[in-house]
């Protein structure tokens, strides 16, 4: 099942990221990130914080029928669009389809805000994913971004985003 997260759970989905992206643990799904960003962390409790105190900002879970959180998504109400990020599934659980279900939740969720177009950045280096985001219907933009050193992470490699967007009906 597909809810609004709440701040009251920042904990779990800080657990949930970083285990998806980040450290020993993201190796075993394919989202990981461990062999190209240094670092164990990709959010922590304050980012988060910060986040949901955002009112263009709503955060997805998908919960088991324990309510124990696999997946969630970041979803950012901007001008003529929605941006969407953060995108995690649970390691063991990738490729179960609860990442399907969430960009199905997440386009829901734009079309009822009325706006008609989902964009997100995602590192040029992450084949895989952008191939799956590219049967999902998303693509280039031709817009690119730099991967921004900070205190989560420094690349190990030469990177950058890439701009993929859908246009949603």
């Amino acid at each position: 099942m597909i809810l609004k997260a709440e701040p009251s759970d920042i904990p779990k989905l800080v657990a949930l990221v970083n285990s998806c992206y980040r450290g020993q643990n993201s190796k075993l799904g394919w989202t990981t990130e461990a062999n190209i960003i240094s670092g164990d962390i990709r959010i922590d409790a304050a980012g988060l914080a910060l986040e949901f105190a955002d009112a263009d900002v709503t955060i997805l879970k998908y919960c088991d029928a324990n309510g124990e959180i696999l997946g969630t998504v970041y979803l950012k109400t901007q001008t003529e669009s929605v941006y969407l990020g953060m995108l995690s599934v649970s390691p063991g659980l990738q490729n179960s389809g609860i990442g399907r279900q969430l960009m199905q939740a997440a386009e829901s969720f734009a079309t009822r805000q009325g706006l008609s177009t989902i964009e997100m950045t995602v590192i040029n280096l992450r084949h895989e994913l952008i191939a799956w985001y590219k049967k999902l219907g998303y693509a280039f933009t031709g817009e690119q971004k730099p991967f921004p050193e900070n205190d989560y992470g420094k690349a190990l490699v030469p990177l950058h985003f890439e701009v993929m967007a859908k246009h949603i009906s």
